[in-house]
Formats: C-alpha cells, sequence, structure tokens
C-alpha cells in the first residue's frame, strides 16, 4: 500500500513536470511555478535586508549599481526591464548573490577580492545567470524527484532485505543521490552561469579576461582549502578558468566603455 502511494505521487509529479531549455539550450526540469519562486525570493531577500547590516555608503552603491545597470542592460525581455534591486551589505564574505524576483546582493568583502569593474561584472553576471537560467527552479524540481525516488527505494528495501541491511542500502543510496545527483547539478548550474555571465559581460563591453583573473583572485582568498571536485558543489578554480578561457573567443565584445569608477 505505501509503495503504491509513493509511486502514484511520483506519477503526478511527473504528470505536472515542465521540461524545457535554459538559454544554452540544455534541457531542464522544471516543477515550480515561477511566481512562487519569485515570491520566495523576494521574502528571503527582505530578510536579508533585515538581519544584516546594509553598506549606505554612496560611492560604494553607485559603483556596484553602475555595474549591475551595464549587465542589466544586455538582458533579455522580461529581465532587462525588470526592476532590480541592488543591495550592498556590510560583510567581509567575498560573495555575492542574485535572486528570482530580480534581487541583487553584494558583499563588502567581494570588492576587495574583485580589483576592478570587470572582475565586479563577472560576479554579478554569474549571478544574474542562475536567475535567468532558472537555477534555483531546477535545483528545488531536481530536490524533489530524488526525495520522492529515496521513498520508492526505502519502500522496496524495507519489504526486501532484513532491517540491517535495508539501512545500510538506504545510506549507501542517500550518499549516491548526494554525490552522483545533486552535487554534478550544482557543477553545472555554476558552469553555465560562468557561460552567460561572461556573455552579458561581452554584450556590456567588459574586459572578458578579467573573469579568469577574478576567479583566481577567490582561489587565492580561499587559501586553497577546496574539497575535491566530485565533492563540491562548484567546479575546481583550475577547471572554472580553463572553461572560461576557452569560450572567450567564441564571443566578440561590444564595441562600448563601461566606466565604474569606485
Amino acid at each position: 500500500m505505501r509503495l503504491r502511494t509513493v509511486a502514484a505521487s511520483l506519477a503526478a509529479v511527473l504528470a505536472l513536470a515542465s521540461c524545457s531549455k535554459s538559454p544554452t539550450g540544455r534541457s531542464q526540469l522544471t516543477l515550480m511555478p515561477a511566481q512562487q519562486l519569485n515570491q520566495m525570493g523576494e521574502q528571503s531577500y527582505e530578510q536579508m535586508k533585515q538581519e544584516l547590516e546594509i553598506n549606505n555608503d554612496a560611492a560604494t552603491n553607485a559603483y556596484v549599481q553602475c555595474v549591475s545597470d551595464a549587465l542589466i542592460e544586455t538582458l533579455p525581455d522580461p529581465y532587462r526591464n525588470a526592476d532590480w534591486e541592488i543591495t550592498v551589505f556590510a560583510n567581509e564574505a567575498a560573495n555575492a548573490f542574485a535572486l528570482p524576483g530580480n534581487n541583487i546582493g553584494v558583499y563588502d568583502g567581494l570588492l576587495e577580492v574583485a580589483e576592478n569593474q570587470h572582475q565586479l561584472a563577472a560576479v554579478i553576471g554569474h549571478e544574474i545567470g542562475h536567475v535567468i537560467a532558472e537555477h534555483s527552479n531546477e535545483r528545488v524540481s531536481s530536490n524533489m524527484m530524488v526525495g520522492l525516488g529515496l521513498q520508492i527505494g526505502s519502500v522496496l528495501a524495507e519489504t526486501q532485505l532484513d532491517k540491517g541491511n535495508a539501512a545500510l542500502l538506504m545510506a549507501a543510496m542517500g550518499v549516491g543521490a548526494q554525490v552522483g545527483i545533486l552535487l554534478p547539478y550544482s557543477r553545472t548550474h555554476e558552469s553555465e552561469s560562468d557561460r552567460l555571465g561572461l556573455e552579458y559581460m561581452a554584450d556590456a563591453g567588459f574586459k572578458l579576461e578579467e573573469a579568469a583573473q577574478l576567479w583566481r583572485n577567490m582561489a587565492e582568498n580561499s587559501g586553497g582549502q577546496n574539497p575535491p571536485e566530485f565533492l563540491s558543489t562548484h567546479p575546481n578554480p583550475s577547471s572554472r578558468i580553463d572553461a572560461i578561457n576557452s569560450y572567450i573567443p567564441q564571443l566578440t565584445v561590444a564595441n562600448k566603455s563601461p566606466n565604474c569608477q569606485r
């Protein structure tokens, strides 16, 4: 009975599944309505603004806004004309993010690692790429499918194996799902966002070679403490830099000269 219930749930999810294409042409599974994800992104953004200290320095905000605006002008509709909100957080982490609902956050620490407007554009463009490629939707959808699959595996293990072996099997399945499905999925997202970010940089006139330098800076800032690539949600820095450098020759930089001064 339990197996039939879980299988019916899986069938219902598959029936509702939306198979789409990412901006790079990759097939995607997107189960969540875009409006719901946008609302979730807005709620998370508002919560962060309440919980984290905001940097209100006018010059810093103008610099981040300038770089962001230059990239946003290159985006496909409807993102180009959307009302993007950009916030600079007073936090030493070398980090930035973009959320569904057209929200961008940049941490102070990133401005120490990103040495110029081009490197900052590499990070912000990358984060915008996550939003436009609907990676959050894809991530949630993959977790839903893995969860249902593990439920079915649990029922089968309990009915076909003794208690001890069933527990071992479920533990192995959990590790297999994490390493074999969820983590590589994240690396795919990161690599795709790198590519999209480079495209936005090129269309805005930023120097593409600075993207590779940015990730060198990031690797140096981390002190070389990177997990093995197969256990990481991000590509290894050297792999990432190689991929960026191999994609740059395929792009044409627009005849523009962004002039965002820090």
